[in-house]
């Protein structure tokens, strides 16, 4: 897969996990979704942070990708951890739910964070790539977008 399309792909793939994991009383079929493309995330992510570290790409860009790695690791023990109902039985008093609650708020909020990374990532590189930087706009102006083979 191309660098653009892989880390373009890592935000769809988020946000379709992201959507499986709100449905309401799913089908059986989505817990057996949610954990393949979770699986995946890690894979596509995995996948652009290697590339990305191979390229010539400004190092925030290669941080930031390491950190959606990082993010997606924790990601899957969590939801790892969810899947054999980890801390289902454990009440925390002082916060009135269980640990399992716990360990899907931080579920969530995690998939969060992965998205707006790879969203980070994805442009900042999507710009470094087509030297956006190098150019600037007059203020008060949104100048069209370039179209593709013309200088």
């Amino acid at each position: 897969m191309r660098l653009w399309a892989a880390v373009y792909a890592s935000i769809w793939i988020v946000f379709f996990e992201i959507l499986l994991g709100m449905w309401p009383d799913p089908p059986a079929v989505v817990p057996y979704l949610h954990l393949l493309l979770g699986i995946a995330i890690v894979g596509v992510v995995y996948n652009s942070l290697r590339q990305l570290r191979a390229s010539r790409v400004p190092g925030r860009v290669k941080r930031i990708a390491n950190a959606t790695f990082g993010l997606s690791i924790v990601m899957l023990v969590t939801g790892l951890l969810l899947w054999v109902d980890f801390g289902s039985g454990w009440n925390l008093p002082v916060l009135n739910f269980s640990v399992f609650r716990l360990v899907l708020i931080f579920h969530a909020v995690n998939a969060l964070a992965i998205i707006t990374q790879a969203a980070a990532a994805a442009i900042a590189y999507d710009m470094w790539e087509d030297h956006e930087f190098e150019k600037e706009s007059l203020p008060g102006v949104i100048p069209p977008a370039p179209v593709p083979g013309k200088a």
